[in-house]
Order: C-alpha cells, then structure tokens, then sequence
C-alpha cells in the first residue's frame, strides 16, 4: 500500500465490515487484535489499521504497536490458524501498520477460544446461531436446488407440479409429449433425472406446485392473507385467514386478485354507471408481494409470506432480514438468490432489474399516499402502505420520508427535486409554494437530501438524496 492509497482509504465514509481503523499511538492489545480478525475473517476478510484516527475527518496520527509484525502475525496463525499479511507505511505524520486479514474458508465459521465475532457498527458481537448455521450451509446446495420430492415417476411429475400453468406463463403451447415437458422443466432446473427417477427441486415446488403442502421441505412457504376488522388484530373479518397453497409462479395473479379482493373501496353511482375505487393501487399491491417473494430468506423454517389488511393499511412481511440499507430500497435492488429471482422474472413475477420499490413509489404519489414505511423484527421485514391522508395530517416522520423517497426516485429517473416537484407531488397549489419550501427545508435539516449546488438562487436550488 503506497502513502497515496493511504491518503484515499481515510476518505472511506465509514467503517464497515472490511475495515477497521485503530488510533494505537502507543499499543494494543494482542487478544483484541486476535478478535478483530476473527470477525472480519468471517465477514469476508478486510483490514486493520494502525496509526490512524477512528473518527472522520481521519488523519495519521502514527502508531508503536506491534514494533514486530512479523511475530504478531505469527502469533495470530498459532491462535486462529489464519495466514495474516502486514505492511508498514512510514508516513510524513507517523507509522502507519496495516494488517490483511483473509476471508475465512467456505463453510467454516472462524472463532477464538469459542468465541465467534462478527462486527456491529463499531462493536465485536458474537454471531447468532442462525448466523452460524448459514455459514455452516454455505457448502451444501443452494436452498431451490435441494430436493423438495424424490424418486418421482413421469406421471408423477405431471401430477405434482403445474405443468400446464408454467407453459401458460411462458406463452408457449404445452408441448405434445411428456419428455419434451420433461426436458424443458429439467432444463430450467425444476427437476433433475437421477437413476432413471425425477427429483423436484424445490425451485419446482416453489414456483409450479399445484399445493405446496405435498412438498415438506416448501409446506410452510404458501403466502398467507389475513383481513382484519379495524386497525388491530383483535378481530378477522369474515374469518378470512387464507394461505395461498399454489406455486408462486401458477398461483400469483391469482393470490394478487385475492388480495385486492379483500383491500378497502368505495363504490360511486353516477349516470347509471357503478364505480369502484380501491384505497390502494392494483400495480403497487403486485410489486409489494412480489418483491416479498423475490427477497424472502428461504433457508428460514416454519414461517413464510404474510399479508395483512387493516382498515388504515396493509402489510406485507416476509422472513428475512433485508441485505440492503432500508433507505436504499428504490435505487437499489439485490436478491439474497439471483438465480430465484431471475426465473420469477422471466416469468412475469416480478418487474426487470433496477425495478421493485420504485415502482411503488411511483404509485404511491400518483394516488397520493403517504409513504410507505419498513420495520424489521428479529427475524422478518415489514413493508407498510397507509391508505390516503391529506398533507395536513401526516406526521413530521412521514412529510420527511415523503420528500425522500419522491427525491429518490426523481433521482434515479434522471431529474431533480425542486419546489414545483413537490407541489406535485403533495398537489399544493402554486401560491402555496412556501409550503412546498418547508417540506423540502424540513427533509433537509433531516439530513436526508441535500442540495445539488447549495450556491444556487433559491428559484433556481435542486436537491438530490443525502447519498448521491
């Protein structure tokens, strides 16, 4: 590492799972240092450095740790059997130590003295047993290429899985023979032939079954629809606790229609002409439920999809914790398995690459929503849509995650928020534009956009999302 890499690397917004920076001016702590490369071994591998501030602004501030490195890192293999590398930089303000910590083997969670770390924040914390299990799987198959039935007859295939409903999707006739049905299900990875038997993968089962129920491994996985009377869960209305039993792929326009079934509307009669209109739009429904399937944990056991209906809101919850930061759901997108998700894309389950939460979003301003709300349990993610309140009654909270979210997704359409925008956006009416003003004003003090040229005229002043 030169001085210039240096320089570069303290620019580094954070500290995160890759690197960790240590002030160190006189020493440190060598069981500490022992820890620390357990947990960014297990987090991938990462670096150490010595010398340096914690705190941005960061500057070297030099360090006398580890005058020997060479007997450190030998210390280190004899303790954790882990071949760290190190290097010495004699910057102009002090001796910087960098220690390469390599990632841990495929498979193997990595510990000390039964101690096995991981990073939080700027914590060592000890990982939770689903973490280790996790890690511990990492050498079998993946989930949907595991076995969901074995065994299986031609007939048998046929019998289980949907094989009709998939050819629909794809807009193809059913081919004339079972082998060809056969070959292409084998070829998509929904079935495997193994000593003159058919195995379903559990991505068949997953995406074809005609009832989830007859596959253990994926029984529990079937999405589940429960209405609520009222805004808590003390009463189910009409009794409509309902688990979807089909494949995602055969069942979903069907679950989405049950869902919006069950969804709050209001019907206006006017010139002989009955209307309905629902508290919440068709398309952002589907996306919801949707990006619930794509980015569930299917290694969690025993629980799955669960859609909720409430007379203020409905939420969408999937097992999982999310990958992605909550407040880069819209510009970002990136599945736990891509391989799953490419094949629900490819058959209409859900929109292309890139697309997801925006397309939520953009729903929910053209129907003038509030927005819509994450909030993670220990094990699961809430996604929440509110039916429609007037400016006037949303929380600062929600003002804020409004301009948000409208600044996200401008930005990532190539455009820039200003105060025409959100006036749009909140249909404020132009000489109301001192509204407008505080709204953007507030979501700045926020720290949640900022402007694109804090130096502009105040007619002419863009804001962009705090990240971009």
């Amino acid at each position: 590492m030169t001085e210039a890499e240096l320089n570069a690397l303290l620019d580094v917004r954070s500290e995160n799972e890759h690197i960790e920076f240590k002030e160190a001016k006189s020493n440190f702590h060598f069981e500490k240092l022992v820890d620390y490369c357990v947990a960014l071994a297990n987090e991938g591998g990462g670096r150490i450095v010595f010398g340096v501030t914690d705190k941005p602004p960061r500057r070297v501030v030099g360090t006398a740790a580890f005058e020997m490195p060479e007997k450190t890192v030998a210390g280190i293999y004899e303790r954790i059997h882990l071949k760290v590398l190190w290097q010495e930089i004699q910057h102009p303000d002090g001796r910087v130590l960098v220690f390469e910590v390599p990632p841990r083997p495929v498979g193997h969670p990595l510990h000390y003295d039964g101690r096995y770390w991981m990073r939080a924040g700027e914590e060592l914390v000890p990982m939770t047993p689903d973490q280790l299990k996790r890690i511990i799987d990492e050498g079998k198959p993946d989930f949907i290429d595991q076995p969901a039935c074995s065994g299986c007859t031609e007939e048998d295939v046929v019998s289980l899985l949907d094989v009709q409903g998939y050819f629909d999707l794809r807009k193809r006739p059913l081919p004339s023979t079972r082998a060809e049905v056969l070959e292409t299900l084998a070829g998509k990875g929904f079935v495997r032939r193994e000593d003159g038997t058919f195995t379903i993968t559990n991505l068949g089962a997953l995406l074809l079954a005609k009832r989830l129920t007859d596959f253990e491994s994926v029984a529990r996985k079937g999405v589940r629809l429960i209405a609520y009377d009222g805004v808590s869960k003390q009463k189910v209305r009409d009794g409509k606790d309902i688990t979807d039993q089909k494949g995602y792929a055969v069942g979903f326009e069907g679950l989405v229609n049950t869902v919006f079934d069950q969804l709050p509307a209001s019907e206006e009669i006017a010139a002989a002409l009955r209307t309905t209109t629902h508290a919440y739009p068709l398309k952002a429904i589907r996306e919801l439920i949707g990006n619930a399937i794509v980015h569930q944990d299917l290694t969690e056991q025993g629980t799955g999809i669960t859609v909720e209906i409430y007379g203020d809101r409905i939420e969408v919850t999937n097992p999982g914790l999310p990958i992605l930061p909550l407040d880069r759901f819209i510009d970002e997108n990136q599945s736990r398995n891509e391989r799953f998700a490419d094949v629900l894309r490819q058959l209409g389950i859900c929109e292309e690459r890139g697309h997801g939460m925006d397309a939520v979003v953009a729903q929910i301003e053209l129907h003038q929503l509030p927005p819509y709300r994450c909030r993670l349990g220990t094990r699961h993610t809430t996604v929440v849509l509110s039916r429609y309140k007037p400016l006037k009654d949303l929380s600062p909270e929600e003002r804020v995650n409004a301009v948000y979210q409208h600044c996200v997704l401008r930005f990532v359409t190539n455009q820039l928020t200003n105060n025409e925008s959100i006036r749009e956006r909140f249909k404020i009416d132009k000489k109301n534009s001192a509204i407008a003003s505080r709204l953007l004003g507030e979501a700045v003090t926020a720290n949640v956009i900022r402007a694109s040229d804090p130096d502009a005229a105040n007619k002419l002043m863009r804001y962009v999302p705090y990240w971009a």
